[in-house]
């Protein structure tokens, strides 16, 4: 999860927290009691202006922020859908698992990965269109094992580590917009420190995205899941696995 700002006060302060908290996309930050019952600002002893203020001059502040209200806005506006159920999400260092909501879609488990553009990167081009950079890999370097049995300590995400990438597209705009593309379709990692079968199950730390979306970049999920049930189906793609990566001791 990157940052991104919006500038705006109606997506930081009670609205944005209280409904992170009562969703459990993040944790209540105090114990029990009669003062939690406040709104979160009240409980700080914060304006929304104090707040916004904060959020807009600390980028770590904003990143944070940005990135789970990101899942939430992607829970809220496409997890509704009728064929979707068991929806749950793992914990934000499960090495294991890396997606930030798993859910069933027509009976089959699919993970997606939330991500945001780099507020600094997104440009309007003269024709309207739109250009920007999402950085797409994990918070911390976990040790991965790869097909022909080496290792390598990496914060590279891998491919099949999810299904579907959803790049949070608000800076596009100021408005809330996702593009969504298939893992096994983002290009490889190119950087030359890895082995050439090392970059083949590696994703690129960056990754492009335009507004409008091209390829492999989609604004609808369900058709991309939707050809990935069929290529299940034809043995052409296997479920989601469980990656060999194992955390990195302190």
């Amino acid at each position: 999860m990157n940052d991104q700002v919006d500038g705006q006060t109606c997506q930081t302060g009670d609205d944005v927290l209280d409904s992170l908290e009562s969703k459990k996309v993040i944790a209540p930050s105090e114990s029990t009691g009669a003062a939690d019952k406040k709104l979160i600002l009240d409980r700080w002893g914060l304006t929304h202006e104090k707040f916004t203020k904060l959020v807009d001059e600390n980028p770590s502040l904003r990143g944070v922020t940005l990135g789970y209200v990101a899942e939430m806005k992607f829970h809220e506006m496409f997890l509704s859908h009728p064929d979707v159920n068991s929806i749950r999400k793992d914990a934000d260092h499960n090495r294991k698992r890396k997606g930030d909501r798993t859910f069933s879609y027509k009976g089959q488990e699919f993970i997606v990965e939330v991500k945001s553009l780099q507020t600094a990167t997104a440009k309007q081009k003269p024709d309207g269109t739109y250009v920007g950079k999402s950085q797409v890999d994990a918070s911390d370097k976990r040790e991965v094992t790869f097909k022909d049995d080496t290792k390598l300590a990496t914060t590279c995400l891998l491919r099949g580590e999810f299904d579907i990438l959803a790049v949070n597209c608000y800076a596009f705009g100021n408005e809330w917009k996702f593009a969504f593309a298939r893992n096994d379709k983002l290009p490889q990692n190119t950087h030359d420190k890895y082995k050439p079968e090392q970059r083949a199950e590696l994703l690129p730390t960056t990754v492009v995205v335009h507004w409008p979306p091209v390829a492999p970049y989609s604004t609808d999920p369900f058709t991309l899941m939707d050809e990935i049930l069929a290529e299940r189906a034809a043995g052409q793609v296997p479920m989601t696995p469980e990656p060999d990566v194992k955390k990195i001791e302190d």
